[in-house]
């Protein structure tokens, strides 16, 4: 699905507005659909929309992988 070029702006915005994180690190915005954000800078990679419930869900995902790979 491509995204105009409008839809990318206002993403981007949204991106990086530090309204939308917490402490300053964590994005946080229910607008945003999105699980997975790129960072404010491209080159640091991606982070967690902690406003989405399926983050919380890949969080406990790695938990449980990193227990289940420690345990073997």
């Amino acid at each position: 699905m491509m995204k105009t070029q409008f839809e990318q702006y206002e993403l981007d915005r949204m991106r990086n507005d530090p309204e939308n994180y917490i402490w300053g690190i964590f994005y946080f915005n229910p607008k945003d659909s999105r699980f997975f954000v790129p960072k404010r800078n491209y080159w640091m990679g991606w982070t967690l929309n902690f406003a989405n419930p399926y983050s919380y869900l890949i969080i406990l995902g790695i938990i449980i992988f990193a227990i289940l790979m420690g345990n073997i």
